[in-house]
């Protein structure tokens, strides 16, 4: 019996823009995700590949989950009280 190989590549998320409408893959890298204090201020964005823009989508808990298991650099916003 032989050992079963677990190599898995770079971890890619589906993405799209509002902007142009594309629809593509990003790396890890590529994204970033803040948590803040409220679902409000809870997100993540990315730079469109396609065009440009500066994109910034909610992000709920299952995102976060899914977001900082592969690998996306994490920011905490801290309260001001």
């Amino acid at each position: 019996m032989s050992g079963i190989s677990t190599q898995l590549g770079p971890v890619l998320f589906k993405a799209a823009c509002p902007e142009c409408r594309a629809r593509f893959e990003l790396s890890a890298g590529s994204l970033r995700l803040a948590i803040g204090a409220s679902r409000r201020t809870t997100f993540y964005s990315f730079t469109c590949p396609e065009c440009g823009s500066a994109v910034r989508k909610p992000a709920g808990e299952r995102i976060v989950e899914l977001l900082t298991g592969g690998g996306v650099r994490t920011l905490r916003l801290h309260s001001t009280v």
